[in-house]
């Protein structure tokens, strides 16, 4: 069931699924089944992506720096999960901006010029 409309053609060509996997602006982005163009989300999401991206890393290292130190006070269960921190976090670096993707942002038709294979 396709609920959004392509930004070229005006028809209805895209779900979510295919929405959240069309990409940011410097992605190929995904081709619209009924003028064959291809389409992107927008620069909201090319900025929400890289915003979300460097917290996630900065949480990241914050964790790995500072979890050591944790031993005998009170946030004593950093140490104990910063393995598990780290990976939620870094799963959630690549999850979370596909779903707001999905969601949130408009598309816009592709800038990215591909060379010819």
């Amino acid at each position: 069931m396709s609920i959004y409309k392509c930004p070229n053609c005006g028809e209805k060509a895209f779900n979510p699924l295919t929405k959240a996997m069309a990409g940011q602006l410097n992605s190929p982005g995904k081709v619209c089944m009924h003028c064959g163009r291809r389409i992107v989300n927008g620069k909201g999401a090319t900025i929400f992506n890289a915003i979300f991206s460097v917290l996630a890393f900065a949480g990241i290292v914050i964790t790995y720096l500072y979890a050591p130190n944790t031993r005998g006070t009170s946030y004593e269960w950093i140490a104990d999960y910063e393995l598990l921190i780290g990976i939620g976090l870094l799963l959630a670096k690549f999850i979370v901006p596909r779903l707001v993707n999905a969601f949130f942002f408009k598309m816009t038709p592709a800038i990215r010029i591909d060379p010819v294979k």
